[in-house]
């Protein structure tokens, strides 16, 4: 999300002065994905370290899969023989500050009262994006390589080397390696986006019987986010630092790179105003991208075309996710100029209905409950400012206000719950 705020055309609102980008920071800190306020100015966040850190527990991995390299560290202690496994409706947290996959009980109804970090895995330095399969393996995408998980046992089965040379593995936002991560429809492929520092990226197409790479398309620059067509035909890489979405043809890996900058290119790499996350919506296969909580780009994948509709929130804008019933929901990070509010999750409703829900600090992403009545945002953030949990915010009380177009006094307060160490991508068991 690095860069320098560039002028906002047409808007009732005057050029911001652009924050000076400071120089990477050193050795990893702590981490969690929402933040502080800190961000007209905030520091990059960069480390040194390499390898990963140790896991709790002692039970030892499946050993990796004929074609990955990695071997299988330990992981938090197995479920015992007999008891129930790790329940449908567990959160998984990408740490990016502490190498590992927290798993986390949601606490009663999925609410986050009561909820806990009940173990967790070592997965690979800085990981970033997740996703779970039917089949209940997660794939992480971390500056080594794809760590595949098996969230019953919660260990590490294997580690995917990337094909595409991303130099030394380190930490940090400009960290190389994987970022955004998603699967087909039918299971059969896992498609990684891959940071290169200082030039293009690459979204790597992954084998989730074999655990092999098996393709590998070219993207634009930091490819934040990684999303499937409904149809499991196309690929959509967000390229944070060339203003664009990239489309990889599933079957020939043809790619058609789609500008999406509505606020035009201005400022090259040191643009605030550029595209972080998306998501497809299943009617129409268009992809939503929100940017800066007042604008949100609708991309038409079959023409390239944008349309912009008007959003509220005023803030500076990371993760986004559909609840089933369609109503849209984005993480606000907090402001990187002074006209900024402060951190928030807009809740849109198919109609383009508006709640802004008030976040204690900055956050990073969020993931929406099977039955669309929750949503969960981490505390990581790419940047300063992050904290070590989670935001439970209770959906259908934030949509009744909507429907009803009044605050109501007894809208819930979100609730924060500890859990992970500065965690970025979020998925549900």
């Amino acid at each position: 999300m690095t860069g320098v705020r560039g002028p906002r055309a047409a808007l009732a609102v005057p050029p911001r002065t652009p924050p000076t980008p400071l120089p990477a920071r050193g050795p990893r800190t702590s981490r969690a994905r929402r933040f502080t306020l800190v961000l007209a100015a905030a520091a990059v966040l960069a480390g040194c370290a390499t390898g990963t850190t140790g896991a709790s527990g002692t039970t030892e991995a499946t050993p990796d899969a004929p074609g990955t390299s990695a071997s299988a560290p330990k992981g938090s202690p197995a479920p015992a023989q007999g008891t129930a496994r790790t329940p449908r409706g567990t959160l998984l947290v990408a740490d990016f500050g502490g190498d590992t996959v927290t798993f986390v009980d949601p606490g009663r109804d999925g609410s986050g009262r009561g909820g806990k970090a009940i173990g967790s895995v070592e997965v690979g330095t800085a990981p970033y994006g997740l996703v779970v399969g039917e089949d209940g393996r997660a794939w992480v995408a971390t500056a080594e390589g794809v760590a595949v998980v098996d969230t019953q046992r919660r260990t590490r089965l294997a580690l995917v080397p990337y094909g595409t040379e991303t130099g030394p593995v380190t930490t940090g936002e400009y960290r190389g390696g994987g970022m955004g991560i998603a699967l087909a429809p039918d299971g059969r492929h896992v498609y990684v986006g891959v940071n290169v520092p200082d030039g293009n990226g690459t979204v790597e197409v992954i084998d989730t019987a074999t655990r092999e790479v098996t393709g590998t398309a070219p993207v634009g620059r930091r490819p934040f986010d990684v999303d499937v067509s409904p149809d499991g035909r196309e690929v959509y890489a967000t390229d944070h630092d060339s203003f664009d979405v990239t489309a990889v043809d599933a079957r020939t890996l043809k790619t058609r790179r789609m500008e999406v900058a509505p606020y035009g290119t201005e400022g090259g790499l040191d643009s605030w105003l550029k595209p972080h996350y998306a998501v497809v919506r299943p009617q129409d296969g268009k992809l939503l991208l929100p940017f800066e909580g007042e604008r949100l780009a609708v991309l038409d994948p079959r023409t390239g075309e944008v349309a912009i509709e008007r959003m509220t929130a005023n803030t500076h804008q990371h993760g986004a996710a559909l609840a089933p019933d369609g109503t849209l929901v984005v993480v606000g990070t907090g402001p990187i100029g002074p006209d900024d509010e402060d951190p928030s999750l807009t809740v849109r409703t198919p109609d383009g209905k508006e709640r802004i829900v008030p976040l204690d600090g900055p956050h990073e992403d969020v993931a929406v409950s099977e039955d669309g009545r929750t949503a969960y945002v981490t505390g990581g953030f790419t940047r300063d400012g992050y904290w070590n949990g989670i935001t439970v915010v209770d959906l259908e009380d934030v949509k009744s206000d909507v429907k009803s177009d009044v605050k109501s006094d007894g809208t819930s307060e979100p609730v924060r719950l500890e859990a992970g160490n500065r965690p970025l991508g979020i998925a549900i068991l």
